[in-house]
């Protein structure tokens, strides 16, 4: 049950109504529940030079806010990422259930504000260089994220995490999402839990415009785009580099499965299986001169095993399924949601080769080359059809026998390299796919053996054995 120390939160709210100059505020809670906190804190290099609240609703939100704005007092950046719920009720000397709402708020709010002045204010130094260096772990909520922060503990004396919030919206299902605001508390949970400093990255309007809106109008031109190579290698990681530098970390952990080579490119994973290399195909070698992979050389069962281990709640926590702006949504719905009318459920003409008519789509745009479910056709013998191509000009679908998709010549567009052309003999044309023989040349991959179907808008990327030297784009 809060002590004194709650009544005197409560009669001598300290910094409420105090406005910082250049503070950076942020809230939480609202109408829903009635409880209302805002934060406001400025920050002076590594310290927290100043701070204020205010607060709407019942006594232990005006009491919590007060014990943040306390617990701030000329602290250090790290030391106020270690500020949690449970510190908060600490603070009040103990909560009840019914009032520790409250601390969650007050935690929340706190750092939203923490999270956007470190990006603007921040200019924490690098440790010593006797300190062994600071790293900075990307954590999502999962177990891999948090096993790469457990080695990376282990392996450096300085570590700090930080999570994304990319996406929100009434329809998303933030418990189902790696990115949401839900994300975030059960990262910062199990970052406070590992005895880790977290902080709160807010991208979500450099992700709207950077991933979904390309996504959005790629689909409207026909193609299939795949928006994490784009967040990897245009977004997410060069945003937490420069979050590491305001945090003096030089180098940035993930839970990536994947690997660098000596002469700093990416290579495969250990675990074929769970290889992420495809997925960051799009980094510069600048880029990942800075980026640890803890897990590549591990499996997904050593990682769940560490996990466990170390008591950690998430070893067994399932691996997030869809792409993480369409949970509770689905690709469909989202479409329909974000991309307007045009988007949405608009009828068309499936044919075959020949153009006859065979039946009708409910929009180019929810098909993809190759596929075959959803289509609910047969040929004339029977046969499964596959998408062959699809005309957005003219919302028609061509479809075929599985056998005409085969093809040995893959033209691309916007071809990245990191080695010369000569040396790419292999390329991975989607994520969950093998990597085949192949030659470059002339801005096409030639196949040593035919694929069935190579989706434009899809990325290729260009191996040479298991390392990434380049991608591309699949173009029509």
């Amino acid at each position: 049950m809060p002590d004194e120390r709650f009544a005197d939160h409560l009669s001598f709210p300290r910094g409420r109504g105090h406005t910082p100059a250049d503070a950076v505020a942020g809230n939480a809670g609202g109408a829903l529940c009635g409880d209302l906190v805002t934060i406001r804190l400025r920050i002076e290099g590594d310290r927290i030079a100043d701070a204020g609240f205010d607060a709407e609703g019942c006594g232990a939100t005006i009491a919590a806010g007060s014990a943040v704005v306390e617990l701030l007092d000329d602290a250090h950046v790290l030391d106020a990422a270690r500020i949690g719920t449970t510190q908060v009720a600490d603070a009040l000397g103990g909560l009840s259930v019914g009032k520790l709402h409250a601390a969650d708020l007050a935690a929340d709010a706190l750092h939203r504000a923490l999270g956007r002045a470190v990006r603007t204010q921040a200019a924490v130094p690098a440790p010593r260089p006797d300190g062994g260096g600071r790293t900075l772990v990307a954590m999502s909520g999962g177990v891999d994220s948090a096993v790469a922060a457990l080695l990376s503990a282990r392996d450096a004396t300085d570590v700090a995490t930080v999570t994304l919030e990319l996406w929100a919206d009434d329809g998303h299902d933030g418990t189902q999402s790696c990115c949401s605001a839900d994300a975030v508390r059960g990262a910062r949970a199990l970052a406070h839990r590992m005895g880790l400093p977290h902080f709160t990255l807010d991208l979500r309007a450099e992700f709207r415009a950077g991933v979904v809106d390309p996504w959005l109008a790629d689909h409207a031109r026909g193609l299939t785009p795949n928006p994490c190579v784009r967040c990897n290698g245009h977004v997410r990681l060069d945003a937490m580099l420069d979050y590491a530098d305001r945090l003096g970390a030089a180098t940035l952990a993930t839970g990536h499965y994947a690997r660098i080579t000596p002469d700093g490119l990416l290579r495969q994973a250990v675990d074929e299986g769970k290889d992420q290399a495809y997925m960051l195909a799009a980094l510069v070698p600048g880029t990942i001169a800075r980026l640890r992979f803890p897990l590549g050389e591990l499996r997904k069962p050593q990682v769940r095993e560490l996990a466990a281990q170390a008591g950690l709640p998430v070893a067994r926590k399932p691996d997030s399924q869809d792409l993480c702006f369409l949970a509770g949504v689905g690709r469909a719905g989202f479409l329909a949601r974000h991309g307007g009318p045009a988007l949405g459920d608009v009828p068309g003409d499936v044919v075959d080769r020949d153009g006859t008519k065979l039946g009708e789509h409910r929009g180019h745009h929810h098909l993809t080359v190759g596929q075959r479910k959803g289509l609910g056709l047969t040929g004339g013998t029977g046969e499964p059809l596959h998408v062959l191509r699809t005309d957005p000009a003219t919302n028609t679908v061509v479809v075929g026998p599985r056998d005409a998709l085969a093809t040995t010549h893959v033209p691309l567009r916007d071809v990245t390299l990191h080695r010369a052309p000569e040396r790419v003999d292999r390329v991975r044309l989607r994520y969950r796919s093998h990597a085949l023989p192949c030659t470059l040349r002339d801005g096409a991959v030639e196949l040593h053996e035919p694929v069935h179907g190579a989706a434009p808008g899809q990325v290729a990327c260009l191996l040479q054995g298991d390392v990434v030297v380049g991608c591309a784009t699949i173009a029509r």
